[in-house]
């Protein structure tokens, strides 16, 4: 018996963390492969965010440009999501998530040497293609490697890395800027963001392809009949792709308008200084980290819309609270967990719900390019939340615009059938 089958004898057990005994070793390995990648990858992504108010005032700036640059990034991530999801499917998995692990390392490290905006802009772009790729790669990966029954809590917990990188990035944050100048500081935090390279040494000695994924593309070369990039805008898959597309565009979109400038509503509206917004972000990002891995316990035990619903009405009223009550500053301080909590904790589904929606031979073009153009134009609403904070609050603006997202992943959530449990197979 192989590990696998040894795996799949194990009784199903229904605790949040019980998928994690049924693995074999190798499923274990890519596990924490995957996490790790996931983390390093938020990691990477939440830098830019938090020196924001540091780049306004050292290059004089505006909100509207520093929003910019968030876009940009989102907006390439959904070419690189896509491009990455295809190559997954032509590649494999394993080395799509290693090439993108050193892309977005080497930009990352670009970025550090910026001498103006205009610089910082083209390397944080480039930096977004390997962001996006990270992604896909990371999530097929470990969704064809685990069983049905432990699917969301296996893709959720990974997903939970996210928080973990947020985490790195805010106590980076702490200890560069407690000893070292705001000028040089945030040339540090963006130069330590390309330790992710290191991660490939281990993908390449621990990490496999899944034999599902492996089996597929073995077909598809005897059968001379391999994916066309466009193939999933065809026949029966291009509703599917429409709207699965257009609901990853307000999971993200919500996401997004809050993550990017909660740092700078704390700073700007809140008075805080970068130091003395941190513990505030750290209890955003515990509760974060433990909506990750209750949504991705939810996610098998009520199914992937019931979670949507259930975490989308939780971070509407959590965010209105939290960025129009005059609470007083300790209020403020405790409303982060269940912000946290609920604003992410919908995303443990998202993973194993794309995975279930097309066959082997697509899942890598389809969920790269539906999770990734969510990204693309969910970008657009960090750079609108700043222009329109002109105008009006931040608080107001991030308030309006991550309302709207919420609204349309919550509807479309009920455009798809259940697909908890559904088993995957070389032929789709």
């Amino acid at each position: 018996m192989d590990e696998r089958a040894a795996g799949a004898s194990v009784a199903e057990d229904a605790t949040p963390f019980g998928f994690y005994g049924a693995m074999s070793a190798s499923e274990r390995r890519t596990f924490w492969g995957c996490a790790a990648g996931w983390a390093l990858d938020g990691m990477d992504f939440m830098i830019y965010p938090l020196v924001i108010g540091t780049l306004i005032s050292l290059w004089h700036i505006s909100s509207s440009q520093a929003g910019l640059a968030a876009t940009a990034t989102l907006l390439a991530s959904a070419l690189g999501g896509w491009l990455a999801g295809y190559l997954c499917d032509r590649i494999g998995r394993v080395a799509t998530l290693r090439l993108t692990i050193l892309w977005f390392s080497a930009c990352s490290l670009l970025c550090a040497f910026a001498q103006s905006f205009e610089q910082l802009l083209v390397a944080r772009t480039l930096l977004g293609i390997g962001f996006g790729g990270e992604w896909a790669a990371g999530s097929i990966l470990m969704g064809e490697m685990v069983r049905a029954e432990y699917r969301g809590r296996a893709v959720g917990s990974v997903q939970s890395g996210w928080a973990v990188g947020w985490g790195l990035a805010v106590l980076l944050q702490a200890v560069l800027f407690s000893t070292l100048p705001p000028e040089t500081a945030w040339r540090w935090m963006f130069a330590v963001g390309a330790l992710p390279a290191l991660l490939v040494l281990y993908l390449r000695r621990y990490v496999e392809e899944p034999p599902l994924a492996r089996e597929s593309r073995r077909k598809q070369i005897a059968a001379g009949d391999r994916p066309a990039i466009t193939e999933i805008f065809s026949g029966p898959y291009l509703r599917t792709t429409l709207l699965a597309s257009l609901m990853m565009v307000g999971a993200q979109g919500s996401y997004y308008a809050m993550s990017t400038w909660v740092p700078r509503y704390l700073t700007a509206e809140r008075g805080l200084s970068a130091v003395g917004s941190t513990s505030y972000l750290a209890t955003l990002i515990v509760g974060s980290f433990l909506g990750y891995l209750t949504g991705a316990w939810l996610a098998d035990i009520l199914g992937r819309r019931r979670l949507f619903a259930t975490f989308t009405v939780g971070a509407v009223v959590t965010l209105v609270v939290y960025m129009q009550a005059p609470l007083p500053a300790g209020a403020i301080w405790m409303l982060g967990f269940p912000l946290g909590f609920f604003s992410t904790g919908y995303f443990s589904g998202i993973g194993p719900f794309l995975t279930e929606l097309y066959p082997t031979r697509l899942r890598g073009s389809g969920q790269g390019f539906c999770y990734n153009f969510g990204r693309g134009i969910g970008a657009l609403f960090p750079a609108l939340v700043g222009a329109l904070a002109t105008l009006t609050s931040l608080g107001n603006a991030i308030t309006l615009f991550a309302l709207t997202a919420y609204g349309l992943f919550f509807t479309l959530s009920f455009a798809f059938p259940e697909t908890r449990g559904k088993q995957l197979d070389a032929d789709g």
